[in-house]
């Protein structure tokens, strides 16, 4: 009879003592999975710089939207290459607000290369070197005007600009106009209007 209880009491002790081997099974898979988390990327950012694919940057400071208080005319090229990068053109005011954006290819400062050219073809070093000195030269001092209207334009029937900003502009002998050159030909022509608060077209790019 007590051999009998002693034996219930050491098979009850044993019994207690038994690791729980269902806590044990869920630890590993736990640690597993934790090492298996992929680790922060610690460089992704650096290679994200928005600087990194710059070429080629071109600024200048003249009056335009606000007398007195010049704004920030800027031309930066990005892309793997100049020959294939994209431009873009824009202008900031005092305030360090954007007021015009305009985005331009390679192509478009490239275009009138032909004009200058002796051979039929240009090297790519020859075309790189063109499409530089046309961002070394778009914010020439020539191609500011002031005022930007005067009696002598004569208001434009292609609706690009509404009568009532046309007149106001007239009416201002310190309004500015900028022209730069697309493409071969496209002469375009840019002015601040007062009374819309917005940069507008204009007519007559000249030459």
């Amino acid at each position: 009879m007590r051999f009998t209880l002693l034996l219930s009491l050491l098979g009850f002790v044993a019994a207690c003592s038994t690791p729980d081997t269902r806590q044990a099974s869920t630890t590993p898979s736990t640690a597993d999975t934790a090492t298996q988390l992929e680790p922060m990327d610690t460089t992704r950012a650096t290679v994200a710089n928005a600087q990194s694919d710059t070429l080629k940057t071109v600024r200048k400071r003249h009056i335009f939207s606000a007398p007195g208080s010049p704004d920030e005319f800027r031309l930066t090229m990005r892309g793997k290459d100049v020959l294939t990068g994209e431009a873009t053109f824009t202008i900031t005011d005092g305030n360090g607000q954007v007021i015009f954006r305009e985005m331009l290819a390679a192509e478009d400062l490239e275009a009138a290369m032909v004009y200058e050219m002796k051979t039929p073809t240009a090297s790519a070093a020859e075309r790189e070197a063109y499409i530089r000195r046309r961002m070394d030269e778009f914010f020439s001092d020539k191609n500011f005007r002031t005022p930007a209207l005067t009696t002598k334009d004569t208001y434009p029937t292609d609706n690009t600009i509404d009568r009532a900003t046309w007149d106001d502009l007239r009416q201002r002998p310190d309004a500015v106009s900028f022209t730069y050159l697309v493409g071969k030909e496209d002469r375009r022509r840019i002015a601040w209007a007062p009374r819309t608060k917005q940069v507008v077209h204009l007519p007559g790019g000249g030459s």
